[in-house]
């Protein structure tokens, strides 16, 4: 059942309240869950909550919810960001009742009663329940839609680590094959898989991370999925992923996310192949960016692609042979520019990306440029600023993904 209309006013009238007070909201919010509910902390991100990263997003969804509570349509993007969330680290319906007790309490005891009237919280409980209904729904379409595809899965699948490579500085990759010797489901490049680690330092933990390599197809020798994860010096997971080895199990949830690299206009129109593509990662973002570059190439053998590849340094950067030698057998086609801050005494400017966009006549970027990235969050905002703002692509045509919470750059 929809709002009211005078709750859907209510629920408008709290916009300028969110927009000046909702990261405290949701920081309160987040200190009641999280020390009264240990069934939901192994959804959260310890190191996310400590940033203020994940009480920031959270602040931001509901400030958009609360925006567009008579135009959810608007809502798009951001609620299959959240559902793609959702659905890789396994949220359940029973979740979010949860989540909404811990809300309402949060809005009455950060307002005040005197603001968060008896009205105002019945409306969000209303609002609330609106939300989680259709997010339940779409997450269940989901989990079916795996539970059916070749190779799919819902819940936990026990995989073995089959091979582990180290790729440069404190950078390994694990080749994971599915303990049950079936086959693996097919995934996007760009998505990513959940590592659920039930017991780890007395905590159950989950953490997303990007699919490396393209699929291996279903009829391949070997299923098997690749993740690649730098060793982080306060990472809890990353650490205990570079402590196993060949051998060793996990347990993987089935993949998913919407950063993809689109080969296809629409479902009906394939893409215009003169369009130049311009791939960007900083660290560690190589890894979804790289199998972005594979698909690339095999979707089109004469789209103009650039890969601009940030590093420290050349110690520190995964993919780097396979990368040039994509370069030397496509050299009519992939242009790769590699950018090595310490060796350059600097980290890559406006100017410096400028050299390697495509550019007509004028030295002006081509607008038909599609542009995806992925690096650390201050590089991304830059990024995204000098692509549309200075390069003036169209914003439909950057793509992004944060690893951690998603926010507004």
């Amino acid at each position: 059942m929809g709002l009211t209309e005078e709750q859907t006013t209510i629920i408008k009238a709290t916009v300028p309240i969110l927009e000046t007070g909702g990261e405290a909201l949701t920081k309160h919010f987040y200190g009641i869950m999280l020390s009264e509910h240990p069934e939901v902390v192994p959804f959260f991100n310890k190191t996310h909550q400590a940033s203020g990263d994940q009480p920031r997003a959270l602040a931001n969804s509901v400030l958009m919810y609360a925006k567009n509570i008579d135009r959810l349509q608007n809502l798009g993007p951001v609620a299959s960001q959240i559902v793609n969330k959702h659905v890789s680290l396994a949220v359940r319906p029973e979740h979010y009742p949860v989540v909404g007790s811990c809300l309402l309490r949060a809005i009455r005891e950060v307002l005040g009663a005197e603001t968060a009237t008896d009205a105002v919280i019945a409306a969000w409980a209303a609002a609330y329940q609106q939300l989680a209904d259709i997010l339940i729904a779409a997450e269940e379409k989901v989990y079916q839609e795996h539970e059916a595809a070749v190779g799919g899965w819902r819940g936990d699948r026990t995989f073995v680590i089959a091979r582990k490579e180290a790729e440069a500085e404190n950078i390994a990759s694990f080749y994971l094959a599915p303990e049950d010797h079936g086959k693996v489901m097919a995934y996007e490049p760009g998505q990513y898989t959940c590592v659920h680690i039930p017991e780890l330092d007395g905590q159950d933990v989950r953490r997303n991370y990007s699919l490396s390599q393209p699929h291996c197809g279903h009829d391949a020798a070997e299923a098997q999925y690749r993740i690649t994860v730098k060793r982080e010096d306060h990472g809890l997971v990353s650490q205990y992923l570079h402590s196993l080895n060949v051998g060793d199990r996990l347990a993987l949830l089935p993949p998913a996310g919407d950063f993809v690299y689109r080969a296809v206009e629409d479902a009906s129109k394939p893409l215009d192949a003169s369009k130049p593509l311009v791939l960007i990662a900083g660290g560690v973002g190589i890894t979804p960016i790289y199998t972005m570059l594979t698909a690339a190439l095999k979707a089109s053998l004469t789209r103009p692609i650039t890969l601009v590849y940030c590093s420290h340094a050349k110690e520190s950067q995964a993919f780097k042979a396979v990368i040039d030698g994509l370069a030397t057998e496509h050299a009519s086609q992939l242009r790769v520019h590699h950018w090595y801050s310490t060796e350059q005494g600097r980290r890559m400017t406006k100017d410096d990306l400028r050299a390697f966009m495509p550019l007509i006549d004028g030295g002006v970027v081509n607008p038909a440029t599609d542009a995806y990235f992925v690096a650390p969050k201050q590089m991304m905002r830059e990024l995204k600023q000098t692509l549309v703002e200075d390069f003036g692509l169209p914003a439909g045509q950057v793509y992004y993904e944060f690893f951690g919470p998603t926010q507004p750059i």
